[in-house]
């Protein structure tokens, strides 16, 4: 990882949260490459000789100010951008546990929302389409 973006030299760790309410995923729309304008899930890259997990809990914290537990990997996304940028991200199930989740970092994203697994908003980025496919199946 550079200090200001991806690897150059290979690809870039990521990790999302699969966050589950009442049959809804919360989804945050992003205003920053990659996938600028897409609704995501919560999450972002894993920092070097950080565990995964850790990653995903930090991420909650600092994107919607909630503590959420992890109930297992739900799918790998692997994203190979036009831009140059390679992405794998591992998506973990969550729940919340403590908080509500808010718009902690307005400069990253415009907005978050719950919505329906058979009614996700568009554009979706990969993470989120694969999240929603691997729910879906199971």
């Amino acid at each position: 990882m550079t200090p200001n973006g991806p690897r150059l030299d290979g690809p870039s760790v990521g990790c999302g949260a699969a966050i589950l309410r009442d049959g809804k995923l919360l989804l945050v729309k992003r205003l920053k490459p990659p996938e600028a304008g897409a609704w995501s899930l919560v999450g972002g890259k894993v920092d070097f000789l950080e565990p995964i997990e850790t990653a995903i809990l930090r991420e909650a914290r600092e994107e919607i100010g909630v503590e959420i537990a992890l109930a297992g990997l739900l799918c790998v996304v692997e994203t190979i951008g036009v831009d140059g940028q390679h992405w794998v991200s591992l998506v973990h199930r969550a729940r919340l546990v403590a908080g509500e989740p808010s718009n902690c970092e307005p400069h990253k994203h415009a907005e978050l929302g719950w919505f329906a697994l058979d009614a996700p908003p568009e554009p979706l980025s990969a993470a989120a389409r694969q999240a929603l496919a691997a729910l879906a199946a199971g």
